[in-house]
């Protein structure tokens, strides 16, 4: 490749428009060169005597054979110079028997080669075999060499262990009588340097410094300088880095590849697949890695001649456009080698979209679930239960993945017709503006006559043949018809995401429509975000699978799991201006959690940043057409990965939302604010306690209480830190503690201030009827003489032996007390373990467990109702986020040599303030009305009726034209937004600065709850006008 590669503008070829990016032209000369291998000859004299003396080959033939697999075979110099000469034998005597047998064939085109030898201490290995050009192989061994060479080599390489592969086609045949060419793979581990990486004054790597010491020998001066900017652009970009070079005076084009190294799997054998469907065949392929972790693959294509395919000079940037599909799905059932000649990637990954699409919601409850629905009473426990199981059954049986996939198999041109009717719509425009010639896949859209939607479900209708088949096929039609926007022909991307209208969820299983949903799919994980309200936050939860079995549970579940959980958070947003939403990334069995997120968060950021790059990130088709913006917060397994989220958007250019993207962001290096450490939701919880103790007259040292969630936890260490009761027992993931004369309160506060499970508690300090039994411990002697088999086991059930005053659970599974456990929490009269139970855990309790509690006079205070002082505090810290230029959120949030500003410390102030003021009314305010019916409406119902009045009124007052009255806009804002904010920024700037969606969400969400927290959920429009009328002031 010569060396007059210069910059874009003025770079000679044909200029394309954006999304092809230009052509560049090169020389024709070799982009490596083979170092010659001096030895050879006197290697080829002793290898002949070996073969002969093994005595298989005749010896008049030995000399013949020898020479031809040296000079006419054309193997390169570089598996002379690798391979011992032992195994060059056995590869010539191979070669002979095979020649042998394709002889007794009579049928010269039977010979088939396969050499192939892996070297055992994991250095590499060399492939050989017979190989047509242009054509993927489905039998032999051809058929499974590259997939092989991924999985045992380059998908798992890394910086520490990486291996690099030159593979090309021999220029020479096989013997005087067969024609056929051979292909030869050599993978070799890298040797990277041993000094560390020296970068320019941009702060970029220096190609060279991080080379492999062979690459280094054998690439051209070219090759290097072209691999350095593709190297530099990996290291800028997220996702993969494409280039397409004209070989000068041929037809042959280059086609280079960079990525993060792992970034992928499986992609080199499928990139084969890919330049095979358009007759292409490749002389040369390199997959060369770097120690700084960039992999850049690189493929010599040439058209297969007298084929009929779309000219090189075209179809080239069809390839290069679908590789970027690939790199998001490269292992596709429904694209070769599969599904032989059916779809182009484009249709294929669309097929795969579809698939997944149908696994979560084909319609899958049906009529026998809504009358069993309408006969059962769902206030009912056991009725509730029962509707549940019988949920999860008709999700196992109706649609299978293996089902779903038969069905796309079987209706390849159905699948054609409704790619072509998703590609109508969101096809770029742009795509084929200023180009002399159409791009393939434009123009294979216009080939196909595209239906209405009517004629095509007329077709699908007439041409299935059962009910199963036809709701699949729907379901391909219903996901068409709800993409608002998809990053699906992004020019390069690294998981396809599609923003949805959720208006087609069956009412019967969700009652409450979500404001919107995105769906995200990625080679190595599937994932689903979901939120209530135009302003919504919510976590994001990795859900890891332990084996086959849980993973296709999981899958099952997963969207019905997102659902619930942001829905619930929407009960738990009531008094803050965003609503609920939750997000859920569901990664394959054995796939790097990190990995799946880090591809889940670009992929949705590519639907909330308009692409303005050519070639990289384009605009899309926007059916929705308002800005949007989400904000993520931690959750179970995310909690580490917020701080890359918000400094992942701000490198993709959110420059005003970066700082509110995600909230549990570190406080020193991005100005989060940690809930654990300002013990936030604990501050809630203990308002809660307190309530009740203030209530009844009670004292907090005469409380017996137990807990779970121990001392290592956020909410177990703060609410022993808060807290001056009598402990009686605590249960965490380390064990069971527990000590009717109560736990000493100095040990409890000592392993909570270490952040260490209560397995660590200095035994000496229990009194003698006191224990403490470790979930690895077996056969364990109680005090009582009992005996405890299994400590896991114990511990598991422990929540149900206890008896005290208080019950305060801050951890454990979910549903951890359940209609088949609760009857547990009484003694043999019917007498409750507990008087009163604040649910600082999630979902610890389940709805009927709840309400069976409180039936027997327990008084229970529900989770989105307790626990809620965590939502405050994120809420508080997007406000920030929004309110704050970058500088000032620099100078102001982010620490200073490890200590925050003042600004920092009186933000943190206000918000445990109004967490505590919050908390405080939400507890009077159902204290109040429960004692105002008499104890007929348990507090939980009371509780959710108050999340719900809130939420409806909220939504209410954001449509109606309150916010635009000006004086009791202004009012409530400098209320709403604490006041250390105002009194820095000052309300005219903030108001201009907050997007006007949140200040309505925020103007809003203060009205309803003050409001309701003052008059109840009763309050009539008279309290309504008086409480408008002082706005104002």
């Amino acid at each position: 490749m010569s060396s007059h590669l210069t910059d874009a503008s003025t770079r000679s070829g044909t200029p394309r428009n954006g999304s092809d990016g230009l052509l560049h032209r090169i020389k024709n000369v070799p982009g490596y060169t083979t170092p010659v291998f001096k030895g050879k000859e006197e290697q080829r004299a002793l290898v002949q005597q070996e073969v002969a003396a093994k005595g298989f080959i005749p010896q008049e033939l030995v000399a013949n054979e020898v020479n031809w697999f040296y000079t006419n075979l054309g193997i390169d110099d570089t598996y002379f110079r690798n391979e011992s000469r032992e195994v060059i034998c056995d590869h010539i005597i191979a070669l002979f028997g095979a020649k042998v047998l394709a002889y007794t064939k009579h049928d010269p085109s039977k010979l088939v080669i396969d050499l192939e030898k892996i070297d055992e201490n994991g250095n590499g290995a060399t492939f050989i075999y017979t190989s047509p050009p242009g054509i993927t192989a489905t039998e032999g061994p051809g058929a499974s060499c590259e997939a092989r060479i991924d999985t045992l080599f380059l998908d798992n390489s890394k910086p520490s262990i990486a291996y690099r592969l030159e593979t090309y086609r021999s220029a020479g045949s096989i013997s005087s009588t067969a024609s056929q060419q051979l292909r030869c793979y050599f993978v070799s581990k890298c040797v990277f340097p041993e000094t560390p990486s020296t970068k320019d004054a941009e702060g970029r790597t220096q190609i060279r410094s991080v080379s492999d010491k062979s690459f280094l020998e054998k690439a051209s001066e070219n090759t290097l300088e072209i691999y350095q900017k593709v190297m530099w652009s990996v290291e800028q970009r997220y996702g993969p880095v494409m280039e397409v070079f004209e070989v000068e005076g041929t037809r042959e084009r280059r086609l280079v590849i960079g990525y993060k190294m792992g970034g992928t799997t499986t992609f080199f054998s499928a990139l084969s697949n890919l330049y095979h469907f358009y007759s292409l065949y490749s002389a040369r392929k390199y997959v060369e890695q770097f120690a700084n972790g960039v992999t850049i693959i690189s493929l010599y294509l040439n058209p297969v001649p007298s084929s009929n395919a779309p000219p090189i000079e075209h179809s080239i940037f069809q390839v290069m456009k679908e590789a970027s599909l690939l790199y998001c799905l490269p292992d596709n059932p429904f694209f070769l080698p599969e599904a032989p000649g059916t779809h182009a990637v484009q249709e294929a990954t669309y097929a795969y979209c579809g698939w997944i699409f149908a696994q979560h919601f084909c319609n899958r409850l049906g009529p026998a679930y809504l009358q069993l629905k309408n006969v059962l009473d769902e206030n009912d426990p056991a009725h509730a239960e029962v509707l549940n199981n019988i949920k999860r059954r008709f999700r196992e049986e109706t649609f299978t993945r293996e089902s779903i996939e038969k069905v796309i198999h079987a209706h390849p041109e159905l699948i054609r017709l409704l790619y072509v009717n998703f590609a109508m719509v969101h096809y770029p425009a742009s795509d084929n503006a200023g180009e002399l010639m159409p791009t393939l896949s434009y123009q294979r859209l216009q080939t196909v006559q595209p239906l209405s939607d009517e004629e095509l479900y007329d077709r699908i209708r007439r041409t299935v043949p059962n009910k199963h088949e036809l709701q699949v096929l729907e379901s391909f039609l219903i996901f068409n018809k709800h993409i608002l926007k998809t990053n699906f022909y992004q020019p390069t991307k690294v998981a396809l995401s599609f923003r949805l209208a959720p208006d087609f969820l069956p009412e019967v299983e969700y009652p409450k429509t979500p404001f919107g949903m995105f769906f995200v799919i990625g080679n190595e994980f599937r994932g689903f975000h979901i939120r209530f309200r135009d302003v919504a936050r919510g976590g994001i939860r990795i859900v890891m699978s332990r084996n086959k079995e849980t993973y296709s549970i999981n899958q099952r579940m997963l969207f019905d799991e997102n659902y619930n959980l942001a829905s619930t958070q929407s009960l738990k947003n009531k008094d803050i201006p965003e609503g609920g939403a939750k997000g859920t990334i569901l990664p394959s069995i054995g796939a790097t959690p990190r990995l799946c997120f880090e591809k889940y968060v670009d992929a949705i950021v590519d639907l909330l940043i308009p692409g303005k790059t050519p070639g990289i990130k384009e605009t899309l088709v926007d059916l929705y057409g308002k800005p949007e913006l989400l904000f993520f917060g931690p959750d179970e397994g995310t909690a580490e990965m917020m701080d890359w989220a918000a400094l992942h958007a701000r490198d993709r250019g959110a420059e005003t939302w970066w700082k509110s993207f995600t909230t549990g962001k570190s406080a020193e290096t991005l100005g989060g604010v940690p809930h654990d450490t300002y013990g936030m939701t604990s501050l809630s919880i203990r308002q809660y306690v307190l309530g009740i103790y203030k209530q009844l007259g009670l004292k907090e040292k005469d409380i017996t209480k137990v807990q779970t969630g121990g001392p290592d936890g956020d909410l177990g260490s703060n609410e022993i830190l808060l807290s001056s009761d009598k402990t009686i027992a605590i249960i965490d993931g380390s064990g069971v503690l527990a000590d009717p004369a109560g736990l000493d309160r100095d040990e409890l506060v000592r392993l909570a201030k270490l952040r260490v499970p209560v397995g660590h508690f200095d035994k000496s300090k229990l009194s003698k009827d006191g224990y403490l039994v470790k979930v690895e411990e077996q056969d364990v002697k109680l005090p009582s003489g009992e005996i405890v088999l299994d400590g896991t086991d114990f511990r598991n059930g422990a929540h149900l032996r206890y008896k005290a005053d208080l019950f305060v659970p801050c951890g454990g599974r979910p549903e951890a007390v359940n209609i088949s456990n609760m009857a547990a929490l009484f003694d043999g009269e019917g007498k409750p373990h507990f008087k009163y139970i604040v649910e600082g855990a999630n979902l610890f309790l389940t709805q009927q467990a709840r309400l069976f509690l409180e039936k027997r006079k327990v008084v229970v205070f529900k989770d989105s109702s307790t626990n809620k002082g965590g939502v405050t505090s994120s809420s508080m810290e997007v406000l920030a986020g929004l309110a704050l230029s970058t500088q000032e959120y620099v100078d102001l949030m982010i620490f200073k040599d490890g200590k925050p500003s003042e600004f920092y410390q009186n933000y943190v102030r206000d918000i445990q303030e109004k967490i505590t003021e919050n908390a405080a009314a939400e507890f009077n305010c159902i204290w109040k009305e429960y004692s105002r019916l008499h104890g007929t409406k348990p507090r939980t119902n009371i509780s959710d009726e108050l999340s719900s009045t809130l939420n409806n009124l909220q939504a209410e007052l954001e449509s109606s034209d309150l916010f635009d009255d000006v004086p009791s806009r202004n009012g409530v804002l400098t209320r709403a937004i604490p006041r250390t904010l105002v009194d820095k920024i000052g309300l005219e700037s903030l108001l201009k600065r907050l997007p006007e969606t949140y200040q309505r969400a925020l103007f809003s969400s203060w009205v309803a709850s003050h409001f309701i927290y003052k008059y109840g959920v009763n309050g009539s429009s008279v309290d309504f006008f008086h409480f408008a009328r002082d706005l104002s002031k």
